[in-house]
Formats: structure tokens, sequence, C-alpha cells
């Protein structure tokens, strides 16, 4: 019925209303369940519009693809779609900040930290600065996840923003918790926020954190203590046995993290000074 509809009322993709008219047929189908029935649907409308050379149509039609793709996880097809096809130049600043959100979300997924940052402050950028205060809030949760995965800190400003303050509420937590290397205050956020994390479509990304987490408590446990037993260090990391410390604690010496090595035998680790190459005897 939906797609009968949009036939009618649309001929062509060229024309505002014909875009938005197919915006909301696929949002119909989302809140259906079923918005996998009309991705060829919207891949047929989206060869026409490019042909037709309709800008808005293609930008239109491209964001709703990407959408539909990551409502699903299928980040690999988005990824190919985005690799065959031109976002338009003229397309306008909503849809603009739109793919740049989508495409932010799918390279944090691929692990393309730093090419997922720049996108994402660009969809902030260029989304209207007094409206789309849902989308502006979504891309900052994304975007805080995003800097904490590359080791950098939020900007404070953000989490007291009147616009944002409330709804960031679990990423500011989520935030004091790696900073500070606390796994037990990590394990209690995902505890309270899984449900809210999950349906925002960051639990993927956060839970990648907790190597951040562990690598900052490491460091902070190195530098607190020049001996320390690894059944001390898997109780303040919240490990499951000292073994896994080891192994922690052996993969952060090799990385380069903390200056210290392992007696195995009597089972602690011992830190050591960094020498300064420059300083003179």
């Amino acid at each position: 019925w939906y797609h009968r509809r949009v036939r009618e009322a649309v001929v062509s993709t060229q024309s505002t209303g014909g875009a938005r008219c197919f915006f909301y047929f696929s949002r119909a189908f989302e809140l259906a369940g079923r918005l996998h029935e009309i991705r060829t649907i919207l891949h047929g409308r989206l060869r026409t519009a490019t042909l037709r050379h309709d800008a808005e149509g293609q930008a239109q039609l491209l964001n709703l693809l990407l959408r539909n793709y990551i409502h699903y996880n299928l980040y690999e097809q988005a990824e190919k779609l985005i690799s065959k096809t031109t976002f338009p130049d003229s397309a306008n600043n909503n849809d603009s900040a739109r793919y740049l959100f989508y495409l932010g979300k799918i390279k944090a997924t691929q692990l393309e930290y730093s090419e997922a940052f720049q996108n994402l402050n660009q969809a902030i950028r260029k989304a209207p600065q007094s409206t789309a205060i849902g989308f502006k809030q979504a891309a900052t949760k994304l975007l805080v996840v995003v800097q904490l995965l590359l080791g950098e800190v939020p900007d404070r400003l953000i989490f007291r923003d009147a616009h944002l303050r409330l709804s960031l509420q679990p990423y500011l937590q989520l935030t004091q918790a790696v900073l500070a290397g606390d796994l037990g205050s990590f394990s209690g956020v995902l505890e309270r926020y899984s449900e809210q994390f999950r349906r925002e479509g960051t639990m993927t990304l956060i839970n990648r954190l907790r190597h951040n987490v562990i690598k900052t408590g490491i460091k902070s446990i190195a530098l607190s203590y020049s001996r320390i037993s690894l059944v001390d260090v898997a109780e303040k990391l919240q490990l499951d046995s000292p073994e896994d410390a080891e192994y922690i604690i052996a993969k952060a010496i090799r990385d380069g993290v903390i200056e210290a090595s392992i007696n195995h035998d009597k089972g602690y680790m011992e830190t050591h000074d960094s020498v300064d190459v420059y300083r003179s005897e």
C-alpha cells in the first residue's frame, strides 16, 4: 500500500515533495519493523535520481539507504554503497549533516576513529544551530565515545550545554570512569545504562573502551607502586585472575604504556624510572 501511494505521489524524485515523500515512506516501514523490504525500491529510485541529476533526491535516498543498512548493522554493505556513489555537493545542510553522521558511525565501527571524529564534528557544525536538538544529541554522544577511543578527553563544555546536559549524563559518567581507569565504575555505568546504549547504537563501541580503561588503570598503578603483586593488580583492575593481570601488564610493557618488568616466579610487577637520555652524568 505504501509503495503504491508513493508511486502515485512521486513520478520522479525531482522535487522537494518527492524527496520528502520517500523519507516518510521509509520511516513508515521502519516503525513497522519492515525496513529491509524497501531496500531494493530505494536502490532503484537512487539510480533514477542519479541519471536525472536530481541532487536532492540523491542526497535523500543515499541517507535512507545508509540508515537502512546501519539499522541492521550491515556496515560492510554501507561502506560499499559509499564507495560506489558520490554525495552531491549541492545538497542542503540538513542532508549533508545526516550523511556525515552516518559516515562517522560507519568509520567508527570500522576502527577508523580519526576519520569518524572529523565526520561527526562536521555533522554537528552543519546541523541547524537552534533546532535539530535530537540529531545533535545523537551525534555528540557518538562523538564522545569516539574521542575516548582515540584516547582524548572530551571538552567539558559539551556536558554543560543546556540542550545536551541531561541526555549526556550517562556519557559523562562513562567519560569519568574511562579517564580514572576505574573498571568497577566502568562496569557500573554499563550495567545502569546498557539498555540506553543499545537503543542509541553506541554499545558496541563502548564495549571497546574496556581496553582503554584497563590501560589507564595499569598506568595509574605503575605510577603509584614501585612493586605490586599480580594478585593485587588483578584485584584493583577487577580481573578474573593474576594470570590475566600478567598478560595485560606484559602487553602494556610491550606497547610502551609503562616502564616495568614482571617477576613471574614471585608473582609481582616492578616499575622502573624512565631514563632521561639527555641527562648529563
